[in-house]
């Protein structure tokens, strides 16, 4: 068998990083049970990499330590973190990976904007009054 396979996953402030070794299918989060770290649909977010390698799933240990964020940017860390380290567990998995979401795989690079000075939204500027 391989050793362990470490990866990296982002989305906006949030950083996952996943250790994948042979083992029982138990995936930990910051040392938590993954369906015990996050709400429902967060984990079916997660899971989705493990649901289109369904058959390599039970044969891996995931343990993954994420910070930074909200819920929403560490479920999509958590689940490219997964994914890039299923790809180089086994690299047939890229292919069914890039048809399902591409995301899967690459970083969505979007961050959000800053505000700018002496306004009070990113986009929105003072209104003007001529009397």
């Amino acid at each position: 068998m391989k050793n362990a396979i470490q990866t990296i996953g982002t989305r906006k402030q949030a950083v996952a990083r996943a250790t994948l070794k042979p083992g029982k299918g138990r995936i930990t989060i910051n040392g938590q049970d993954a369906r015990y770290y996050t709400d429902n649909l967060s984990f079916l977010r997660i899971s989705e990499p493990l649901m289109l390698a369904a058959e390599l799933a039970p044969k891996v240990d995931l343990s993954i330590r994420v910070q930074g964020g909200g819920v929403n940017g560490q479920s999509d860390a958590i689940r490219l973190a997964i994914a890039r380290a299923l790809v180089q567990f086994d690299s047939k998995l890229k292919k069914v990976f890039t048809d399902y979401d591409r995301l899967l795989l690459v970083a969505d690079v979007r961050q959000n904007e800053e505000s700018k000075p002496n306004d009070s939204k990113p986009r929105a500027k003072r209104q003007k009054s001529y009397r």
